[in-house]
């Protein structure tokens, strides 16, 4: 029994479990974009967007592209109408489109998709 533990133990001690190695990409400054709002009224949103990068050493590949990333960002929510905007069901679904066409980006640019998260860490509308 306490042979079995001990080998127990030092398999268990030998299994290396790599540590997640991410790293925190910010589009500066903000982005400001407008949206499609309702009647005559001019709609836009602020937003902060950070992208969780897999590996940190592939922070300036992203970097490099991010011109890329900030455009597609700004096409999607300028094409988005006031009532998704302006509904929390709505961010998701945007920030969802948004980290998809990033992905499909970078994975066209690099041949993978090097993030594993984009997220809107603050968002203003009005």
């Amino acid at each position: 029994m306490k042979m079995s533990i001990l080998l127990l133990v030092v398999l268990l001690s030998s299994t290396s479990v790599k540590a997640a190695d991410y790293a925190y990409f910010g589009f500066e400054p903000s982005i400001v974009t407008n949206y499609i709002a309702v009647k005559k009224k001019m709609g836009y949103v602020r937003l902060t967007v950070e992208l969780m990068i897999e590996d940190s050493s592939n922070y300036e590949v992203v970097e490099h592209h991010s011109p890329l990333l900030r455009d597609a960002i700004i096409n999607i929510i300028g094409q988005q109408p006031e009532s998704k905007v302006k509904s929390i069901n709505g961010r998701h679904e945007i920030q969802r489109l948004c980290e998809e066409k990033v992905k499909q980006l970078l994975e066209k640019e690099t041949g993978k998709p090097l993030i594993k998260k984009l997220l809107f860490t603050q968002w203003l509308d009005n």
